[in-house]
């Protein structure tokens, strides 16, 4: 799921900012309209709308230009082996950033499509799909051969620690309890709260162990619904390549799964997680024992995460709020049908 710090709405940029950035470019046009767009967490985004065309226009909150340039150059190969993206438009000078009082911004051709979740996706489109992701992966391999991967964040390598999930529970269990008003949600903010902390102390010894991580490669980062365009029933381009980088691709797999195929009542259509895993592992070569690991630690990963209530009580962003009663069932029925699960998972 996203997940990074919250991103307050913030004002379209002005006239001026609209027209000091287009003219870097030779056929943008200039600026006759620019309205924010609704779906995404983080970072700006914008349908701009010029003399000479219709635009994604993305305001890049972290401002890292080395980042944001292997991003777009990742992007231009891609697209040069055929894959559904959208690369962004080159300046004047070659350039795909551009920088204006600070900020970094970068503009993309609009692409028009619609996002499907995995209710509304097919057994045929769901194998496309994981078809598409191994692409992915494989393709990324090609085309970052010579790129150095960027260093990851400490810890990330480390399962989580059970320990600190139970004080990251009664942290948040004071804050639902102490809601006020008090709502359904912090209702069943409370319920989750609790039976999380029941599962995880009998879950504890299933810790996967340290230096257990697979072979990592280049994966999208954030590969997800809303990541992902489509016009009529095929993917149109795969967006929002931020978080880019070197992590194991068969837990960006399964992670994606988890999100596309997730039921409202919080179990996944393991009909469909078949189809697209099987897909996946055709065409990336990923074998059964590397899915398998990927299902462990994805899974460990979802019994001790809490960013939805993190932003809720401690950050005091409610965005997060709809998709948290699906994604707590989740852990909860995916412990309990865990067998089920990796079998989807693994063939």
């Amino acid at each position: 799921m996203l997940r990074s710090s919250v991103v307050r709405p913030a004002a379209t940029p002005d006239r001026d900012t609209l027209g000091s950035l287009l003219r870097h470019y030779d056929r943008a046009g200039a600026p006759l309209s620019c309205e924010p767009v609704a779906e995404g967490l983080l970072n700006h985004g914008y349908f701009l709308a010029t003399t000479r065309g219709r635009y994604f226009l993305k305001h890049h909150l972290d401002g890292d230009r080395a980042a944001l340039t292997r991003q777009h150059r990742a992007s231009r190969r891609l697209a040069g082996l055929g894959l559904p993206v959208a690369p962004p438009v080159a300046d004047a000078d070659g350039g795909t950033v551009t920088v204006l009082d600070g900020r970094c911004y970068a503009l993309h051709p609009w692409i028009e499509g619609r996002h499907l979740g995995g209710t509304a996706l097919t057994a045929a489109q769901s194998r496309r799909l994981g078809a598409l992701l191994g692409l992915v992966h494989t393709a990324l391999a090609q085309v970052m051969a010579d790129e150095p991967a960027p260093p990851r964040p400490p810890g990330t390598d480390a399962a989580a620690d059970p320990e600190r999930t139970f004080e990251t529970i009664d942290e948040l269990l004071a804050l639902a309890r102490g809601a006020r008003p008090r709502t359904s949600f912090d209702e069943l903010a409370e319920h989750r709260l609790l039976e999380r902390r029941a599962l995880l102390d009998r879950q504890a010894h299933r810790r996967p162990p340290a230096g257990a991580e697979p072979p990592a490669g280049w994966v999208h980062g954030d590969f997800h619904p809303l990541n992902v365009l489509y016009r009529g029933t095929e993917p149109t381009a795969i967006v929002d390549w931020d978080r880019l980088g070197v992590q194991p691709r068969a837990e960006e797999a399964v992670r994606a799964a988890a999100i596309f195929f997730v039921r409202p009542c919080g179990t996944l259509d393991l009909a469909k997680v078949a189809a697209y895993a099987s897909a996946y592992r055709a065409v990336c070569g990923a074998d059964a024992d590397e899915l398998a690991a990927a299902v462990h630690r994805v899974w460990w990963e979802r019994l001790n995460d809490f960013w939805m209530l993190t932003w809720r009580y401690r950050l005091g962003d409610r965005r997060t709020d709809p998709q948290f009663p699906a994604a707590a069932a989740l852990a909860v029925w995916w412990t309990r049908e865990y067998p089920a699960v990796r079998k989807a998972f693994t063939g």
